[in-house]
């Protein structure tokens, strides 16, 4: 009870103090004038403060301490084991990486080749805490995988699922709104295992998030009330969500179930989006790594959605494959299950595509006076 009394307590003074700062983010970038100016590629027509995920690393750094601290004080029973707060440890000299190249690019721009640097660099504190994916767990026939495939796999995962989070942030409230499912998940799985220290850090997370998702979405930019996360923030939530990946994925003499397919599915969209973008630009001889307007949500806005109606309906969509996943693993075979979540996906992006052509051909048509 003393662990979800402390979860309780996480949840909210990260809240508070996201409540706190992010105002005065916004006046500071007002006055310093640090904007995502509007352009081409965007949606928003007004300059607006891309800040907003200075807030999440401080808040959170500074909720887990407190209350890490208070525990051995209190001398509560520790909520970690020496192994466990290790990881804890590497995973934030991690963030701090990550923390410090994201605010440098939303200050001043950083090319996406030293971003990679500095994300593999961060990936590595994982390997280094021990932590690393190591089973399958029978996905396409392959259960337990050696740690010359397994660390380089996690490597990859990492980067990739935090690049995820970045290019998914396109429309106000994505990111932040996906990222928050997948947080609640993770914190409930960890809860439930008794992994007290890893939910701790789910809805501690998720606290601060809650504000800056108010200002992102329900914000007036023409009265300075908007903010964006900027690449701080999403690069920020994508290393914590390849943490709770990586860590609830690695299989030890606890584990069981299927949790790869868990942490497919809370990521899924992001994940799959991401995977078919890159498919489609070298298809067409274009750079991975240069953004265009193919992701999901330049998709529901090709559509004729706003850009409100486009979050609710892809969350809506991540929540049922999210869904059907959870449900589907528990009577048929994982491998089973992962591909008919994709050949949904495909289909689903085929349907758009589809939908997205019919509309450009009729107002193409001429009108008849």
């Amino acid at each position: 009870m003393e662990n979800l009394l402390f979860i309780l307590m996480g949840f909210v003074i990260s809240l508070l103090m996201g409540m706190i700062i992010i105002p005065r983010v916004l006046i500071i970038s007002f006055r310093k004038r640090l904007f995502d100016t509007p352009d081409a590629r965007k949606i928003h027509t007004l300059p607006i403060p891309r800040l907003g995920g200075v807030t999440f690393f401080p808040a959170i750094l500074f909720t887990m301490c407190l209350l890490i601290a208070s525990r051995i004080i209190l001398d509560y029973k520790p909520i970690s084991d020496r192994d466990t707060f290790s990881e804890y440890l590497f995973f934030l000299s991690g963030l701090t990486l990550l923390y410090i190249i994201g605010i440098a690019d939303d200050l001043i721009g950083v090319r996406y080749r030293k971003k990679f640097v500095i994300q593999i660099l961060a990936a590595l504190m994982f390997p280094l805490a021990g932590l690393y994916i190591n089973d399958f767990y029978g996905l396409f026939g392959i259960h337990a995988i050696t740690p010359f495939i397994g660390i380089p796999l996690t490597l990859l995962l990492v980067v990739f699922i935090t690049n995820a989070i970045n290019l998914i942030d396109g429309i106000d409230g994505l990111a932040s709104g996906l990222c928050m499912v997948a947080l609640a998940v993770y914190g409930i799985v960890f809860a439930i295992n008794h992994q007290w220290i890893y939910a701790l850090l789910s809805f501690v997370s998720i606290g601060v998030i809650i504000p800056f998702f108010r200002y992102n979405v329900f914000g007036n930019a023409s009265r300075g009330r908007k903010i964006f996360m900027g690449d701080t923030g999403s690069l920020t939530l994508g290393y914590i969500l390849s943490f709770f990946t990586i860590k609830y994925c690695m299989h030890t003499e606890t584990t069981h179930g299927a949790p790869i397919l868990i942490a497919f599915c809370v990521l899924m969209v992001p994940c799959l989006d991401v995977v078919r973008v890159v498919f489609r630009r070298l298809r067409n001889r274009k750079n991975p790594f240069l953004p265009d307007k193919t992701h999901i949500h330049h998709k529901f806005l090709a559509m004729g959605f706003t850009p409100r109606r486009a979050l609710i309906y892809i969350q809506i969509m991540s929540a049922t494959f999210c869904a059907f996943t959870i449900v589907a693993m528990h009577y048929l075979d994982n491998t089973l299950v992962l591909l008919i979540d994709v050949a949904v996906w495909i289909g689903l992006n085929l349907w758009f595509d589809k939908v997205i052509e019919r509309k450009q051909d009729k107002e193409e048509q001429p009108h008849c006076p």
